[in-house]
């Protein structure tokens, strides 16, 4: 027998070959995993979760694939997802450590107590089924200190680092806990601790330094960042944290000189374009935003900080054209269509930033900052109830942003929602409770709740870290409350030697002196200040107001036109001094100043809507009509436009009447005018039965007497004559020389 020994060869290799393809489900797995990971790491996500998926293909019931999976959406930032694999992993392996930390963690960023209290209960499981890691410890300090047990984290953190001295995390959580329970030393002891520790930890140092620049420790601050910058010269943070140290105590020379060295290194490459920019030269800083946007074209940060720049500098055009070139490349780019509705609301262009907003939601839906500029549209839209609840969108995506927390709180301090504010900041992550800006909306929150003990806790707590002019301002007002005039006026003269036209402070001190009785020499005091600051528009602006109110409008006149003076290009002057025309009766002079403000800028709704009024005082019906009806097309939760286009209206379309008079009483239900105005073009079209409620509802104040005979007539019509004869009596008594009192007297004897 011939052996055909290619053939065997050919074989032996198709042998081999197989076998070499051949894998067990957990080399395919393994594999995937690998490949999964490269591919996060390239931020490459989209096909990363695919080699999850196949990952998972190969072993369905792996609880570790699953615990892999998670850990990628976290780098997704879908915490959702990321929550949904743990927990599977959990129940495929209910031992594995990694994902009930890692579950544990998710809950910990929650507001909701009984998330935090479910990760506390996993912690504490994790920590005593076996050997506590330093994470494990941290993760749950974490939870007690936003459950507001401040002691038993301390203690946890304590034993962290006895067992690891050199853990940076976990001395820093240690130190901001000191802080925010009042005990800087011991935080300070800490850090100092963690640096001996670590002898060459650039980062320690770092921290270290933040905390004595909180302080206001400048030389104890520089020494030990130039220590971690020996350590580490490439540590962007410290090196940002000596330029600004450097540029606060006026050495502008050094500090530019950092920044520049900042700017070579990756994530700070427009650090000193922005110094320059900060520091009034726009047009340097602009040459280098630009050159750094050519340098790297898909860097949209870079493109960022440009279109910034250019918006500052009243180079809008500029600015969108950078924009407009980015979205005819790519029109899914976010960042460009966001800073595009920003440009747009600026413009006051609102239903075109609308349309832009929508796009970028549907692209980023899960983006606090998306969120946070719809905010913003909604506010200058006249919509407040949407504005907080699109705040509150933000921060529940991302629970460390400060400045919304604050901005949020603020919004409810407007509405005097108190209780909401403190419990918005008393929720806040510990390290922020320290901070100036959360003291300082806190504060606000306890004035207003009369918590006058925990309200003093506060302000001494802020003035040991920072004397600003909101806690000086704070102070004084606390003083003054519980007595102490002379206290407080010491303070609030401190709030405005740092900052002279902060009216609140000079208006607080002008109340002392009229809680004393003395209202003579508050007057007295605000018109010294003034003639001390005569180049304060703010100043000035608020003579003119409290002179205004007590009746002397010559002099509050001439206020009002020193505020003018010193701020020349101001529209509110203007506005001002138009109500003080008003006042005097000179009602072409308003009308002239009115037109001089739409001169310049025809998009001032305010100075259209009090043309309108006063075209209307002199019964150009038609000329005020059109101003009304732009205000109302421009602003359409602008409830007083709406209510006098309404009103002019209604004997010419009534049908177009009653809808613009809707809108008014749906934007500000208890407007007595408001519901006249309704009620009265419901009586035009015979509806009396439902015009009466509205006309109620006016009548029930007794400012205008129209709106009491308007009642008394649809009472007649209506056939209800004994309470038409009881509005009729209640109008004639407040004025019976009215054009309406003849007509509802004789629609009352013929009814």
């Amino acid at each position: 027998m011939k052996v055909d020994v290619k053939r065997i060869a050919i074989v032996m290799m198709a042998v081999f070959f197989l076998a070499g393809c051949a894998s067990t489900p957990q080399q395919r797995r393994d594999k995937s995993l690998a490949r999964a990971k490269q591919l996060l790491q390239n931020k490459d996500y989209k096909r990363a979760l695919l080699e999850f998926k196949n990952a998972l293909k190969a072993m369905p019931n792996d609880a570790e694939t699953y615990y892999q999976l998670g850990m990628g959406y976290l780098e997704l930032r879908d915490g959702n997802m990321a929550y949904a694999a743990f927990m599977k992993a959990v129940a495929l392996n209910p031992k594995h450590v990694g994902a009930r930390l890692k579950i544990a963690q998710l809950l910990s960023t929650q507001t909701d107590p009984e998330a935090l209290k479910q990760a506390e209960r996993r912690l504490n499981e994790l920590i005593q089924g076996g050997t506590p890691t330093t994470e494990m410890l941290n993760s749950l300090a974490f939870t007690e200190l936003k459950l507001g047990k401040s002691q038993d984290a301390a203690t946890l953190l304590e034993q962290a680092l006895a067992q690891a001295p050199q853990e940076v995390s976990s001395a820093v959580m240690l130190a901001q806990t000191k802080v925010a329970t009042g005990d800087s030393q011991g935080a300070e002891t800490v850090l100092r601790k963690l640096c001996a520790d670590s002898p060459k930890s650039a980062e320690a140092r770092r921290y270290l330094a933040e905390l004595y620049l909180a302080q206001n420790k400048r030389p104890e601050a520089e020494k030990t960042l130039q220590e971690a910058l020996s350590l580490d010269a490439q540590n962007g943070f410290a090196l940002l944290d000596l330029a600004r140290l450097q540029d606060a105590e006026g050495r502008k020379q050094e500090a530019e000189q950092s920044f520049k060295r900042l700017s070579s290194i990756d994530g700070y490459r427009s650090s000193h374009a922005i110094y320059l920019f900060d520091t009034g030269r726009g047009a340097e800083a602009i040459r280098e935003f630009e050159h750094l946007a050519k340098d790297n074209p898909d860097d949209r940060q870079m493109r960022t900080n440009l279109v910034i720049a250019y918006r500052k500098t009243n180079r809008g055009a500029d600015a969108e054209k950078v924009l407009e070139n980015a979205l005819k490349k790519n029109s899914k780019d976010a960042d460009a269509r966001l800073q595009r509705a920003e440009v747009e609301i600026e413009k006051t262009e609102y239903s075109q930033a609308q349309l832009d907003l929508n796009q970028v939601l549907k692209l980023r839906p899960a983006a606090p900052e998306v969120h946070y500029v719809i905010a913003k549209l909604n506010l200058l839209q006249g919509r407040p109830l949407t504005y907080r609840q699109e705040l509150a969108s933000a921060l529940n995506l991302n629970h460390d942003l400060l400045q919304v927390r604050v901005e949020l709180a603020n919004s409810y301090l407007g509405a005097k929602q108190y209780q909401a504010a403190l419990d918005l900041l008393d929720d806040a992550p510990t390290y922020q409770r320290a901070t100036v800006p959360s003291i300082v909306e806190r504060n606000w929150a306890l004035w207003g709740l009369n918590e006058m003990t925990q309200m003093r806790k506060g302000i001494d707590q802020g003035l040991a870290a920072a004397k600003t002019p909101d806690l000086l301002i704070q102070d004084g007002l606390w003083k003054a409350r519980n007595g102490d005039m002379a206290g407080a006026r010491t303070s609030l003269e401190q709030a405005l030697n740092l900052d002279p036209t902060d009216i609140r402070a000079l208006d607080a001190i002008r109340r002392t002196y009229v809680a004393q009785k003395n209202p003579a020499l508050a007057v007295q005091k605000v018109k010294e200040y003034a003639a001390a600051h005569p180049k304060s528009a703010e100043v000035q602006d608020f003579l003119g107001m409290m002179l205004l109110s007590a009746g002397d409008k010559t002099q509050a006149r001439a206020a009002f036109e020193a505020s003018k003076a010193a701020s020349p290009g101001g529209v509110s002057e203007d506005l001002r001094l138009v109500q003080m025309d008003v006042a005097q009766g000179k009602v072409d002079d308003a009308e002239k100043r009115l037109q001089g403000i739409l001169a310049q800028d025809g998009a001032n709704r305010q100075a259209q809507l009090w043309l309108g009024n006063l075209e209307e005082m002199k019964g150009q019906h038609d000329l005020a009509l059109s101003n009304f009806q732009r205000v109302a097309a421009n602003e359409p939760n602008n409830a007083q436009a709406q209510n006098n286009v309404a009103y002019l209206l209604i004997d010419k379309q009534p049908e177009e009447a009653l809808k613009y008079a809707q809108k008014a009483v749906a934007l500000v239900p208890d407007r007595p005018a408001y519901c006249d105005t309704l009620g009265w073009v419901l009586y035009q079209k015979g509806l009396y039965s439902v015009a009466i409620p509205y006309l109620e509802r006016a009548a029930s104040d007794k400012a205008d007497p129209v709106w009491t005979y308007h009642l008394a007539m649809a009472y007649a019509k209506s056939g209800d004559q004994v309470r038409s004869r009881r509005a009729l009596d209640a109008a004639l008594k407040l004025n019976p020389n009215l054009p309406e009192a003849k007509t509802a007297q004789g629609l009352l004897r013929t009814n």
